[in-house]
């Protein structure tokens, strides 16, 4: 009789135990008769979600020539995107046309318009871009009215000239005239080492390997920018392009006229690199990086990858103006 009494309490006791909802965890077995129980474990913690990541500004990169065709522009627009993605500051979209320089639509899937971008990059642009009124309207203000920021690369300075787009070169600082050494090794002294895209220079005497422009005494003065980097004029040569005064001989002209030529710049400034307002806007421009090898310089990347962060607001430097620096 006490068997059978037994059996039955602890059937009911099992019963009693299905009836007990289960939460997902898997029981700990009780412990043996005369055994305390061991101290419960804390519940496992959920884990934390993922930091949501500081959106990356949006660079359009201009990669285009209407008029002079420079071999460097892959190589450039190539090092400039990958600079940014590696960094994790921006990310670029190249273009080779002038299509996104529009607030309007600029077409199907993807496009995008300036409305999308933060900064722009022009890499050895030359010539006319061809823009109409209403894109040049908006290219300007995009940077004098809505503060944001301009990079230009080498011969973007060689585009509009001669009045075609003044305020395209109010904005950049000036206009080109000419490469009185074309390439050369070239004596450089950097003006201010404390502005971003150029405190990692060594030193303040550089020779640097590449074709400097000289820019138009009638649209460039240094009274209107910060100069950041310029040519040592007591350490130059004579010209070495014909088409400048002072320089070789030039040909003779096929039609029998003489060619017109440069004279080099009566105030002896040949200012390479500034830095400048425009309206709201930032504006950086330099003349090095037209040659293929200059975009593997780790000092040249490197000022350009500062370049561009201080256009987008990420940096601060200096755009006053300043007498020669010595």
């Amino acid at each position: 009789m006490r068997r059978l009494v037994t059996a039955i309490v602890g059937l009911c006791m099992v019963i009693a135990g299905a009836g007990t909802a289960w939460d997902g965890e898997a029981q700990a077995p009780a412990p043996p008769a005369g055994q305390a129980a061991a101290p419960a474990q804390p519940a496992a913690r959920a884990p934390l979600p993922e930091s949501i990541p500081v959106p990356r500004k949006k660079v359009l990169i201009l990669a285009f020539a209407n008029g002079f065709h420079h071999a460097s522009i892959t190589n450039a627009a190539a090092t400039l995107w990958t600079i940014g993605n590696q960094s994790g500051i921006f990310e670029s979209e190249i273009r080779t046309d002038t299509k996104w320089i529009t607030k309007g639509s600029a077409g199907g899937g993807e496009s995008r318009n300036l409305d999308y971008f933060d900064a722009i990059v022009a890499v050895n642009t030359t010539g006319n871009w061809n823009l109409s009124d209403e894109q040049k309207k908006e290219f300007i203000s995009f940077i004098r009215d809505e503060g944001k920021g301009f990079v230009g690369v080498h011969a973007a300075l060689d585009a509009h000239r001669s009045g075609i787009w003044p305020e395209y070169t109010e904005m950049i600082g000036g206009e080109f005239a000419a490469h009185p050494w074309n390439h050369f090794p070239a004596p450089v002294i950097v003006e201010d080492r404390e502005f971003p895209a150029t405190r990692h220079f060594a030193a303040n005497r550089l020779v640097l390997f590449d074709e400097m422009y000289m820019p138009k005494m009638e649209t460039f003065s240094r009274s209107k920018v910060n100069v950041l980097m310029r040519l040592d004029e007591n350490k130059l040569g004579a010209p070495l392009n014909a088409s400048v005064v002072g320089g070789p001989e030039p040909p003779p002209s096929p039609t029998g006229r003489g060619r017109t030529r440069v004279e080099l710049r009566s105030d002896r400034d040949f200012a390479i690199t500034w830095a400048k307002t425009y309206g709201k806007g930032r504006v950086f421009y330099s003349s090095l990086g037209h040659t293929k090898e200059s975009w593997a310089d780790p000092d040249i990347t490197k000022m350009y990858l500062e370049a561009i962060k201080w256009v987008l607001g990420l940096t601060e430097g200096s755009t006053a103006s300043h007498p020669k620096a010595q």
